[in-house]
């Protein structure tokens, strides 16, 4: 591939500024793949794949795992992903922009939507519990609302896709809480990883980011350091050594171009990077991904 596929929904052109609120059934579009989803991404939008029941090989960038029902698939935009789906799993794909959860007075939905989208992961749940339950009945309600004439201008679409956002914040929290810093250290937390979702390529320095957050660099490597265990600078290069594999991986660029993209000037300095990051040097690396020898 010259550049990794960028879709609205799989298949479909990307428009630039999109505005979507979008559900369907997985196999409505899986089924004419051959229940196989190639990796791809999308720019702007959000996207939570809900597998009610079967099992799915799931590729988050350079990550993957295999999923069994019920769990939910979190994925933020730019984050290349890929499925290979169990014949006739049961589930629903909620594609999102943004607008729907910044107009109007819906603070605690906008607090979810960030908190659940401030990174892509998998949160599983029990079959038995009232919660998956009532999480499967709210999917179910939205996408029969959204198949109604008309729903395009419906709020009840959007309360539903609120709501559902909601309650998997929700979920992945408690599955996550145990270790957790204070509520207001991980808003902060969040707040800083999305600033590095969006400016990691331009290579902010740390004082910036400090800035935005209104903390001293000091505060920010503290409670950075406090929520991962690693230091705030680490977290931004992590983020962009993982941009830089998923290029290497997915784009056949020479290393030089990626680089470029990636905002570093000299190319010689990206290699240097890389290696002290992942043991190799790009090209290497790029081998050893395709199965060359090391």
């Amino acid at each position: 591939m010259s550049v990794i596929p960028s879709f609205a929904l799989y298949g479909e052109a990307a428009t630039p500024g999109q505005e979507m609120l979008h559900i369907e059934a997985v196999q409505s579009r899986s089924q004419l793949y051959r229940w196989e989803i190639d990796p791809h991404l999308h720019q702007g939008l959000y996207q939570v794949l809900w597998l009610w029941r079967g099992a799915a090989t799931v590729q988050l960038d350079e990550w993957q795992a295999e999923v069994n029902g019920p769990a939910a698939i979190v994925v933020p935009p730019g984050v290349v992903h890929g499925f290979r789906f169990a014949p006739e799993t049961d589930g629903r794909v909620l594609t999102l922009s943004a607008r729907f959860f910044v107009e109007g007075d819906f603070q605690a939905a906008g607090e979810a939507f960030q908190a659940l989208f401030s990174a892509p992961g998998i949160v599983h749940f029990s079959p038995d519990e009232i919660g998956t339950q009532r999480l499967h009945a709210l999917l179910e309600a939205l996408s029969a609302e959204f198949e109604l004439p008309g729903s395009a201008e419906s709020p009840v679409v959007q309360w539903l896709a609120r709501s559902v956002v909601w309650r998997l914040a929700r979920a992945s929290e408690q599955g996550q809480r145990e270790g957790a810093a204070t509520a207001g250290h991980q808003a902060q937390f969040t707040r800083f990883l999305l600033l590095v979702e969006a400016h990691f390529m331009e290579h902010w320095p740390l004082e910036r980011y400090a800035s935005r957050l209104g903390l001293s660099t000091q505060r920010l490597n503290r409670m950075v350091r406090a929520e991962s265990g690693r230091s705030a600078l680490e977290l931004v290069h992590e983020r962009l050594t993982r941009e830089a594999c998923r290029r290497l991986v997915y784009i056949a660029a020479p290393a030089a171009s990626l680089a470029h993209e990636l905002g570093f000037e000299d190319p010689a300095y990206f290699s240097r990077f890389f290696k002290r990051r992942t043991g190799l040097s790009p090209q290497r690396w790029r081998e050893a991904q395709r199965g060359g020898a090391v």
